[in-house]
């Protein structure tokens, strides 16, 4: 008989089989197979193609499931659309309760979801137990309160409409959870997809929403394949995508969604680096380490997959690591003593097989535990350590998503921050140090939209989670999640719609395009802080609504996008300036232009034609502009989120660095000033291309950046073609996010060449931009990305 006191000293243990008795009694009553969810009742699972669903465990089925084809989705969309209306119109307080019930009816069945969870994804049971179902319910309950205060505290935002959500495997219900439950705080209706791998799940979630009676037709589930998706993605009915999943696939729906006009938010991939300095806590970091990535498999989109460490402890801390790999259990996920369960599926599996080995022919040292037996039935690999690896390697530079781990060192902590931001992700990273100032620093530095302090892998629904670069746009979780799930209400012009004027690329018959004079009267480009020849050595005729010429102004082509935002790249200071010094700044530009405001005024006249009284009004209304981001520069704050965890944790406000932006036709000075204060008072730079029809109010414009103090390189100004320098401004991948308000420029060319390194686009649209409604916090939250460090706080 073995004795307690035995056990304590040896710290061996037996297996704790998890029982599924319950789970195995709900499959078998749907032995028949799962229809879809669609307008509050299950669709007949006989009346379709189904496809198998299987236990990663032990490779054996678990349901027959059906395959949503556009149809399905035809009448999940439709079903949705008539349920928005009345949904939409509920006060907060009735849409709150029913999320309280579905966080209860959660809870309540916290086990038996819990172990369903567990044999359909493969992960351990403690993991579905511990973590995934209390974030679960945490959601639910989170987003009930911001249903209860969206009134006061989102005025003049409106609910989008259906939501088309695409989820993957690696957490199928906590996914869900993350997306289905702003959706339906913020008053929209959902049609949801899950994997396919994953879906039992959802399916038993479609159950509880039946039980607490959320009104037909709120949530819809649609089960399927990547065609099943594909169908979601293009209705024509769905107002919003939500997609969390793979870089590859965030890129095709970015391009199919182009000029749909559908809102979009992506939760991509990462390759996360876990960064150990000298004077960490080893043993704390190794604890770090089991957590940051074999937790779920490795299979987590913020998995702390890239360990980089200070060479002075490298193999000190190698050699912590590979004594603890030997104490991990890898075998049955339903088993209470297991770390390390089933891949999902063999083709993932055979993926990490398959990188595995590239690795260690690329020259890196491959180590596995040997006191670890991998189940010979299932998809199952063991946890992996590969020291040696370059920079360069496929395996440092590629997701592998499986529970391998990937090591380089590095001497200083400006090498540390080289190597983290040597990636196309941005999703997230960990620091290890005892030195919170070193810590602190690090945490400014890295390009990520979540940084963990001496911890990793911490969420909460109060903290929004999201990326930078190529692991997408748009955060999940706090309020700054609950914007993805409405809309800007000021989006809608009021008055006159602008003209939407273009310029062709054909000369007119009155020489639109002539070669630069001897004598040169051009309004030159402005680049790097100086005026500059347009590369082409064309300019183009600028006329007034007679058709009589008042000037020429340069024809800007791809090179001098390309020299405006090397010079942007050198002005990086910027964004490390405070708000405070860019706000005397912008006060400083104020002043400057409201000096010349007889001069600006005439320029409009000359141009556009209009009375010397609305000519007055728009420098008058440019100087007030300037004047209110000048304010706002050190007012847009952050915050700390109230998470449940023991930490500080700080939404921070970041530029993205550099910026296009597509001035409107209309409003040559107004409509050029809106944008580029915005940008610039949050700290980034800024690529702008002007009213092509009537540039030479911006032209202007950069005398008065001359002698503002403004760096060079922080506002260029490109004149020319606005849908030829779109699509150059659009492709370059320097450029991390896009603004166009030009009407004469299509959404869908913009949103396309975006695709390559998914930057975020805002197709505004007409505004009038007399209103206040052209200005405002929507700007500023469009000009930044909020970065969440996890701070400890307090024991």
């Amino acid at each position: 008989m073995v004795h307690v006191k035995d056990v304590l000293k040896s710290m061996e243990y037996g297996p704790a089989p998890e029982g599924n008795e319950h789970v195995l009694a709900w499959l078998e009553a749907h032995k028949g197979g799962f229809g879809h969810f669609i307008d509050g009742r299950f669709t007949d699972p006989s009346a379709s193609k189904s496809f198998k669903v299987a236990n990663p465990a032990d490779g054996k089925p678990l349901a027959q499931v059906a395959h949503g084809t556009a149809q399905d989705i035809d009448k999940a969309v439709a079903a949705a659309g008539r349920a928005f209306k009345g949904w939409s119109k509920l006060p907060g307080h009735e849409r709150a309760k029913y999320l309280y019930a579905i966080a209860r009816n959660i809870q309540k069945r916290d086990r038996f979801l819990a172990v369903l969870e567990t044999m359909d994804n493969g992960k351990p049971i403690r993991e579905t137990r511990d973590i995934d179902m209390p974030l679960v319910a945490r959601h639910f309950y989170h987003h009930a309160g911001w249903a209860e205060l969206l009134e006061s505290e989102f005025p003049g935002y409106r609910p989008v409409g259906v939501c088309g959500q695409i989820i993957p495997w690696n957490f199928p219900l906590l996914m869900l959870a993350w997306k289905i439950a702003p959706a339906l705080a913020a008053g929209n209706t959902v049609v949801l997809k899950p994997a396919e791998q994953t879906p039992l799940t959802a399916l038993a979630f479609a159950e509880i929403c039946r039980e607490v009676g959320l009104p037909a037709g709120v949530v819809n589930i649609v089960t399927g394949e990547g065609d099943t998706g594909a169908a979601l993605v293009a209705h024509e009915g769905v107002q919003k995508i939500a997609f969390t999943g793979s870089t590859d696939v965030g890129r095709v729906i970015r391009t199919a969604t182009a000029g749909s006009g559908k809102k979009l938010s992506l939760e991509l991939g990462g390759k996360s680096p876990f960064i150990v300095f000298d004077d960490a806590d080893l043993d704390s970091a190794v604890e770090g380490l089991v957590d940051a990535i074999w937790f779920n498999q490795g299979e987590v989109c913020c998995a702390g997959s890239r360990l980089l460490v200070q060479e002075g402890i490298a193999e000190k801390l190698y050699a912590k690591v590979r004594a603890r790999m030997e104490t991990l259990r890898v075998g049955s996920p339903l088993d209470k003593s297991t770390d390390i369960g089933a891949v999902v599926s063999t083709e993932q599996l055979e993926r990490i097989t398959a990188l595995v080995a590239k690795g260690k022919e690329e020259g890196a040292e491959v180590f596995q535990p040997s006191s670890i037996q991998v189940p010979g039935t299932g998809t199952f690999f063991a946890p992996t350590l590969m020291t040696g690896v370059e920079p360069a390697s496929t395996v440092a530079v590629v997701e592998i998503f499986g529970p391998v781990l990937v090591a380089m060192t590095f001497r200083t902590p400006d090498e540390a921050v080289a190597l983290a931001n040597n990636t196309r992700f941005g999703l997230a990273a960990s620091i290890w140090s005892e030195n919170i100032n070193r810590s602190l620093d690090v945490a400014a530095r890295l390009k990520a939209g979540v940084i963990w302090i001496n911890a990793t892998n911490l969420f909460d629904a109060a903290a929004g989670f999201g990326g930078y670069r190529e692991s997408g746009f748009g955060r999940e979780g706090g309020r700054e999640g609950l914007y993805e799930y409405l809309a800007d209400d000021g989006a809608k012009a009021k008055g006159k719609e602008a003209a939407k004027v273009a310029l062709t690329a054909a000369p007119s018959p009155t020489a639109q395009i002539a070669a630069v004079d001897a004598v040169d009267r051009t309004a030159k480009l402005y680049i790097g802080g100086k005026q500059a020849r347009p590369d082409s050595g064309y300019s183009y005729a600028v006329l007034n609504p007679s058709g009589k010429q008042v000037g020429l102004a340069g024809l800007g082509n791809r090179k001098d996008v390309r020299n405006a935002v090397e010079a942007a790249a050198k002005a990086e200071g910027w964004g490390a300036a405070t708000a405070h010094n860019r706000a005397q700044i912008l006060y400083y530009i104020a002043e400057n232009l409201s000096a010349r405001v007889d001069e600006f005024e005439a320029r409009l006249r000359a141009m556009t034609g209009v009375s010397k009284r609305d000519a007055a009004e728009e420098v008058s209304l440019a100087v007030r502009r300037t004047f209110f981001y000048a304010g706002f520069a050190d007012k847009h704050d952050g915050a700390v989120h109230s998470t449940k965890s023991r930490h500080v944790t700080l939404a921070m406000n970041e530029p993205f660095g550099i910026m296009g932006l597509l001035c409107p036709e209309e409003a040559p000075l107004l409509g050029f000033v809106s944008l580029v204060m915005p940008a610039i008072a949050a700290g980034n730079r800024v690529v702008a291309v002007p009213s092509a029809r009537h540039p030479l109010a911006a032209t202007d414009f950069y005398q008065i950046i001359d002698t503002s103090d403004v760096p060079a390189g922080v506002l260029s100004i490109v004149t020319g073609n606005p849908g030829e320098l779109a699509k150059t401004i659009a492709d370059h991948d320097e450029i991390a996010a896009l603004w166009n308000f030009n009407g004469s420029v299509d959404a869908a060319l913009v949103d396309k060449a975006s695709a390559g390194n998914l930057k975020p686009v805002w197709n505004g649209g007409a505004r009038n931009w007399r209103s206040t409604d052209a200005q405002g916090r929507e700007f500023l939250r469009r000009a930044t990305q909020v970065k969440n460090i996890w701070v400890p706080y307090g024991e």
